[in-house]
């Protein structure tokens, strides 16, 4: 059976550890934010924020609070308020120690493509090649294949790239797995999913 997108952000959230500063990205990494429990982690969002809550019940929205998806947040007893310069700042000095991010594709060798489609219309780059220079782990969580059933975890990626050699774990809703010399490596299925299926639903390399 594989994970949805909340078992995929709880299964990330694994990953933090106590005393980590950590950005998560757009899409499924902003749900990690409900699953970090008691870890001492402290959650950075580029448009200026350090010791990001989780999001809000209903009703009690602050438009005011938003991450970098433009969503509605939370803020704790702890939370610093700061410029962009000072956020990437942070980012390109190595201050934080991993960032969880969403991507439309990833390389057998660890190169990143997540953050446009050519010819759609298309925000920008964002934070998001500061994040993969920058931080020391990249960790990407994602749907195994596309809406057409295509897979994206690939040999070579080919849309733009956002990185090349970056990640360093993959989360899918089939799985996890490491980047390792010659390709990817299956650290854990989801239940019930087999590795023929995830073989089958993988252009990259499984070493």
């Amino acid at each position: 059976m594989p994970w949805d997108r909340n078992q995929m952000a709880a299964r990330a959230a694994e990953e933090l550890e106590d005393g980590m500063y950590v950005n998560l990205g757009i899409g499924i990494p902003t749900l990690v934010a409900n699953y970090v429990g008691d870890k001492d982690i402290t959650l950075q969002s580029e448009n200026g924020m350090l010791g990001m809550g989780p999001f809000p019940y209903e009703g009690e929205e602050d438009p005011d609070l938003i991450n970098a998806g433009k969503q509605t947040i939370t803020e704790l007893n702890r939370t610093a308020y700061f410029d962009s310069a000072m956020s990437f700042g942070m980012i390109r000095g190595g201050k934080i120690a991993a960032a969880i991010l969403g991507a439309m594709e990833v390389a057998e060798n660890g190169d990143l493509a997540n953050w446009m489609i050519p010819g759609k219309l298309v925000k920008g780059m964002g934070g998001a090649m500061d994040l993969v220079a920058g931080v020391e782990k990249v960790v990407v969580v994602m749907d195994h294949t596309n809406k057409a059933g295509e897979t994206k975890l690939l040999k070579a990626c080919t849309l733009p790239l956002t990185g090349t050699g970056v990640v360093d774990r993959i989360i899918t809703d089939l799985g996890v797995f490491d980047v390792v010399e010659g390709g990817l490596k299956i650290v854990e299925t989801a239940p019930d999913v087999t590795e023929d299926e995830i073989r089958s639903k993988t252009e990259a390399t499984i070493v």
